[in-house]
């Protein structure tokens, strides 16, 4: 039986006349990778950080883990990660010292080197955070999520602007945090990367949510009227060939 961990209805948000967010339902399921899509100013963004505790909402209801946002905030706080942007560390710290800030914070003595290692920057350990490479610094940005062992983490746009390589190692990381059985809520522009990561998608957009299901059966539902891509799909891409010609490798800067 499938256990809802987040509940969320007839959300609504307004800033003064605007509605932003307009009556918006929708249930996460414990253990997906729940994409939350849409162009910018949809919504959604506003939704998660509603979500996420960071932002009132105007009306409607919200439930993580069974807790009431309206008034149990504090024990949402302890089930959840949300990936900071980076311009939130202190660049100055070593990653060792900035994960150890971070365990401080919310109380808990973890071994920062286990973390590391977790996301493929134990080597890394005693570098700068400024210091890092574009996907270094979003790898750690996630590790960073994982701090309060959460059972639900929030990721914003994770892979944006990484090279191939980077961004396929970064998927197979959000999957791996999805099989210890954490529940993984990501936004992306990339759809590609939505139909690889998601068990289902939300799609949202001036405020409402249009579509809400899995990868297969949005494709498959828009195939049935009809639609054709003008151009035969073909059994890889560009940046198929791009990693395949310059290797799966994670290269660091």
């Amino acid at each position: 039986m499938s256990k809802v961990i987040i509940s969320v209805k007839d959300l609504k948000k307004n800033y003064g006349q605007f509605e932003a967010v307009k009556g918006i339902s929708f249930d996460v399921i414990e253990g997906e990778i729940f994409g939350l899509l849409g162009p910018n100013g949809a919504g959604k963004s506003t939704t998660l950080e509603i979500i996420e505790t960071l932002r009132e909402k105007t009306s409607g209801q919200v439930f993580v883990g069974g807790f009431n946002l309206d008034t149990e905030q504090n024990s949402i706080k302890q089930l959840i990660g949300v990936q900071l942007q980076t311009s939130g560390f202190y660049p100055g710290l070593n990653l060792v010292e900035l994960i150890d800030l971070f365990a401080g914070l919310y109380n808990r003595t973890i071994n920062p080197r286990d973390l590391l290692k977790m996301v493929n920057l134990e080597d890394k350990a005693k570098s700068k955070f400024k210091d890092l490479s574009g996907g270094q610094k979003q790898r750690f940005s996630i590790a960073t999520t994982l701090i309060n062992d959460p059972k639900i983490i929030f990721l914003d746009e994770p892979t944006t602007g990484l090279d191939p390589q980077a961004r396929r190692n970064l998927w197979d990381l959000i999957k791996s945090i999805r099989a210890k059985g954490t529940t993984v809520i990501i936004t992306t522009h990339y759809m590609d990367e939505a139909e690889v990561l998601c068990d289902r998608i939300a799609i949202i957009d001036s405020g409402k949510i249009i579509a809400l299901a899995t990868p297969d059966k949005l494709i498959d539902d828009l195939v049935a009227t009809g639609f054709e891509r003008p151009k035969e799909v073909k059994k890889a891409n560009l940046e198929d060939v791009f990693i395949h010609m310059t290797g799966h490798a994670l290269r660091e800067e």
